[in-house]
C-alpha cells in the first residue's frame, strides 16, 4: 500500500539530497517545506514537494493502491534516530535513584555493589524469552515518541555466556521489529566484581574470547567501550578495540562522561562512528575531533538524570564540530527512551536552537548508527520512516511542549505502526 500525505502544515528536514550530517553553523539549517506532500511507495520514499506541484502524473507512477491521509495543520517529520541505548535488561533501578537523591554519587553506588553489577546480577538470573518481551514493549514505546532506528547495547552481561545471551535478544528484536536496529557488543561496560584486583585478565576474556565468539555468530555490528575514569583505561580499550577491529566490528566509545579520559582521543585514533557521553570536553578533545568522521554525542538524559555537568554542545557546534542527540535508554541513569524529551533538554540543557536540536536527533543520529544512507531526512529512496503530529504551528513546539506526546501517527518501512 502507498501512502500520499497531503496538506501538511510543514513537512520537516525535507532534503532533495542524500547527506552525511550537519555540522557547525549548517546544524542551524533545517529545510522545510510548507503546505507539502509525501509520497511513500513500498518501505521508501517516493516522492514530495509542494501541494501546489503534486498532479496526476506523479501519481500514475505508482504501482500500488494509495491511502490518503489529510495532515491539514500538522507537522511531518522524519522517525528520530536513536544512536545509543541499553534497552535489553532486567528490572529496574529506583532504589538506587532515592540513593542519588540522598547525595550518593554514582561511582559511590557501583562500589556499593549497584549501578551496572546490580544489572548485571539480574539480568544473569533472567531468561532470554523474558528479556526479549520487555525489550520489546521498550522498543514500542519509543516508536509511540517518534522513533524509528535504534542502537542497542550489550554490556549488562559481563561474562561470556551472558553477553552473548543479550545480543542474540537484540538479533530477535532485529528480525521481528520493523524499527532499523543495530546491535553493540559493550562487554566492556564495568569490570566484573570477581576481576576487580586484576581487570587486565578481564580484558584478556573480552579479547580472547567474547570477541570471536560474537564475531562467529555475527551478533554485532559495533564493539564499545567504557573508556573513563573508575572503568577501562586508554591502553585497555586500544587492545580491546583492535581485537575489535580485526573481527569487523567497528569501534564506538563510552567516552568522558567521569572526567577527562582521553577516551574521546582514543575513539578518534581508531575511527570510531560516535564518542558518546562527553560531559568532560575540552579544546584538546574538541581539536581532537575536527576533521575526523567520529560523531560526538551527548545524551542529555544521563546528564540530567544523574544531575552532571553538560557537556559543551555550543562550544563544539561553533568550533564546527557536528553534535548528536540520543536518550541512552537505561534502567540506571537514563530510564527514558523519549526523543522528544531529549529535543527538548538539547534546547533548555544545551541551549540549542531547535533546528539543531532536530538535526542532532535525525540526520546526525542516523550517521551515529552508520545509516544516513538509508534514515535520518525525508529524501527520495530512503526508508519511509516519518511520524505526523498533532495539530501544531511550527517546529519549535517540538522544543517547547516538553511534557507532552506530539506524534499523532507514525509510519515505518511505509506501514503505519
Amino acid at each position: 500500500m502507498a501512502i500520499l500525505v497531503k496538506n501538511i502544515k510543514q513537512l520537516v528536514q525535507a532534503e532533495p539530497k542524500k547527506i552525511k550530517f550537519r555540522a557547525g553553523k549548517e546544524m542551524q539549517n533545517l529545510p522545510v517545506i510548507d503546505n507539502a506532500y509525501l509520497l511513500t511507495e513500498g518501505d521508501k520514499i517516493k516522492d514530495f514537494g509542494k501541494m501546489e506541484d503534486l498532479n496526476a502524473s506523479i501519481l500514475a507512477k505508482v504501482k500500488e493502491p494509495i491511502e490518503e491521509i489529510d495532515a491539514t495543520g500538522r507537522l511531518v517529520f522524519p522517525s528520530f534516530c536513536d544512536s545509543h541505548t541499553h534497552i535489553v535488561y532486567a528490572g529496574t533501578r529506583e532504589v538506587e535513584y532515592i540513593d542519588k537523591i540522598k547525595g550518593l554519587s554514582y561511582e559511590e553506588i557501583a562500589q556499593r555493589g549497584g549501578g551496572i553489577l546490580n544489572s548485571v546480577l539480574r539480568l544473569h538470573n533472567t531468561s532470554e524469552e523474558e528479556l526479549y518481551d520487555a525489550a520489546w514493549q521498550r522498543l514500542e514505546e519509543m516508536a509511540s515518541y517518534g522513533t524509528g532506528a535504534v542502537e542497542i547495547k550489550s554490556g549488562y552481561g559481563l561474562s561470556t555466556e551472558d553477553e552473548l545471551k543479550m545480543l542474540r535478544v537484540i538479533r530477535r528484536l532485529k528480525e521481528n521489529s520493523p524499527m532499523l536496529i543495530k546491535s553493540n557488543f559493550l562487554g566492556a561496560h564495568a569490570v566484573p566484581a570477581q576481576y576487580k584486583q586484576n581487570p587486565d585478565e578481564y580484558v584478556d576474556l573480552i579479547i580472547n574470547e567474547m570477541i570471536p565468539m560474537v564475531a562467529a555468530e555475527d551478533l554485532a555490528d559495533f564493539i564499545d567501550v567504557f573508556c573513563d575514569k573508575g572503568f577501562f583505561t586508554c591502553e585497555q580499550t586500544e587492545r580491546m578495540l583492535m581485537q575489535g577491529i580485526k573481527y569487523g566490528l567497528r569501534p564506538k566509545i563510552h567516552a568522558n562522561e567521569l572526567d577527562y579520559s582521553g577516551g574521546i582521543q582514543v575513539g578518534v585514533k581508531y575511527n570510531a562512528l560516535s564518542v558518546d557521553h562527553l560531559e568532560y570536553t575540552g579544546d584538546e578533545e574538541i581539536a581532537a575531533l575536527k576533521g575526523s568522521e567520529t560523531m560526538p554525542t551527548i545524551l542529555p538524559g544521563a546528564a540530567f538524570f544523574l544531575g552532571m555537568v553538560c557537556a559543551p554542545a555550543r562550544k563544539m557546534m561553533e568550533a564546527g564540530l557536528p553534535v548528536a542527540l540520543a536518550s541512552d535508554f537505561n534502567p540506571g541513569s537514563c530510564p527514558s527512551g523519549n526523543m522528544q524529551l531529549v529535543v527538548a533538554m538539547g534546547s533548555v540543557m544545551y541551549k540549542m536552537l531547535t533546528e539543531e536540536a532536530i538535526n542532532a536527533t535525525t540526520i546526525n543520529t542516523a550517521y551515529a548508527l552508520g545509516e544516513h544512507e538509508v534514515v535520518g531526512t525525508i529524501t527520495k529512496g530512503k526508508k519511509a520512516n516519518f511520524f505526523i503530529t498533532k495539530p501544531m504551528d511550527t517546529i519549535y513546539f517540538m522544543s517547547y511542549g516538553f511534557g507532552s506526546n506530539k506524534v499523532d501517527q507514525c509510519f515505518l518501512n511505509g506501514k503505519r505502526v
